[in-house]
């Protein structure tokens, strides 16, 4: 296989990124499998023609159905809003097509281990993007992690706070709607984190938690794209469905310790995706804001030069690196989407599942559902009784 043909569902935040990372691979990864961009697809016939023509491929429609049916599609590429993840998905593997699928995998916990059961029974690729797994930077703690230079890990602690929703008067998009979103901030950010500690941690055993919503009332939009959103000073106001903020702490199967912030209202926070662990031989920390730097300390060091170092992870020796710049010549958010890309094109030339996959979307729903228990009944709850 030289090329992969592509039919992607979603064009506006998630179908930009994921586009770019389609025309970008075989500029900078030309030994991977060559993603060809045939069909974009949305409901929004002017909306979905013009993006096709600045995104750079070849068709569009808006019917999903008869993409599914096309001969000359190899793979689907779920990237609209996370009420239709599940249809689509289960329509496309029935089909016999491969399925990348944006987080979360789906509303509910039942509904994504459905999602996964089809996809194991066609037989065809699946993967779910978290996309911040690919910074160098995190690899770095991976590979630092796995080979035992932290030691015995005691704790990952994550935040993940940003600040579009502080103003009461920002608009009720469809990230505030239940049916659509599934959740707010816990679904959205803290999913990110939770694929992040099982990445790098293992598996949590149990967990306890917190969330609220501030807002409970905000006006219909006129227009919604991505994050952002319009509508008028007067307009009629409706219900806020989802969390605003959602904390929780968290055992692991390896006896470390967890604790995860998600919010949409940390004012000055734009998107501070952070987690700092902590081991019997050293520590690391890391900002997705300073997404290529690593911030280690290891208890080994001299006394008289202890400290947290900055580790600047642009060099050939760390992941993915020697496809872009010289040292020091950093990359950026849109670049964690190619690694996902990349991933994705090596596990076709390998013929292998990719990593994230379905068993990892369900792992992280396993746990959004046990906090979500957890806060109804105001106790723990083991991820096994999920």
């Amino acid at each position: 296989m030289e090329t992969l043909k592509i039919g992607m569902i979603g064009y506006k935040f998630m179908g930009k990124a994921h586009s770019h990372a389609y025309r970008d691979i075989p500029l900078f990864f030309p030994k991977t499998i060559r993603p060809e961009m045939k069909v974009i697809c949305g409901r929004n016939a002017s909306g979905v023609a013009e993006a096709a023509k600045q995104f750079g491929w070849e068709e569009y429609t808006t019917d999903w159905q008869s993409l599914l049916q096309r001969d000359d599609i190899d793979l689907i590429d779920i990237n609209a809003p996370s009420n239709v993840h599940k249809e689509i998905t289960i329509a496309a593997a029935q089909a016999g097509k491969h399925v990348f699928c944006e987080k979360p995998l789906a509303l509910t916990l039942e509904d994504s281990r459905e999602m996964l059961e089809v996809v194991e029974a066609a037989g065809v690729k699946h993967m779910v993007g978290f996309n911040y797994r690919f910074a160098p930077a995190v690899m770095l703690a991976k590979k630092l992690i796995d080979e035992g230079k932290l030691g015995d890990i005691y704790h990952f602690r994550a935040w993940f706070l940003q600040d579009w929703l502080v103003d009461p008067n920002f608009p009720l998009a469809w990230r505030l709607q239940k049916d659509i979103a599934g959740s707010g901030s816990h679904g959205d950010l803290g999913a990110h984190l939770i694929d992040m500690a099982h990445y790098l941690i293992g598996d949590m055993t149990e967990v306890i938690g917190m969330n609220d919503t501030f807002i409970k009332e905000r006006p219909i939009p006129t227009n919604m794209t991505g994050l952002s959103a319009t509508g008028s000073d007067n307009a009629e106001k409706g219900e806020v469905t989802v969390d605003d903020a959602t904390l929780f702490m968290a055992r692991f199967a390896n006896g470390a310790l967890g604790s995860f912030e998600a919010t949409r209202f940390a004012s000055g926070h734009r998107c501070t995706n952070s987690f700092e662990i902590n081991g019997s031989k050293g520590s690391v920390i890391f900002d997705f804001e300073r997404m290529n730097e690593l911030q280690v300390y290891f208890t080994d060091d001299r006394d008289d030069v202890q400290g947290f170092r900055r580790v600047l992870a642009t060099d050939p020796a760390h992941a993915f690196s020697e496809n872009w710049w010289p040292p020091g010549h950093t990359i950026g958010y849109e670049h964690t989407f190619i690694h996902e890309i990349v991933e994705l094109m090596e596990a076709f030339r390998e013929d292998r599942q990719p990593v994230p996959n379905f068993k990892d979307g369900v792992k992280c729903q396993e746990v959004l559902e046990a906090v979500d228990q957890s806060i109804e009944k105001r106790q723990w709850i083991k991820i096994s009784d999920v």
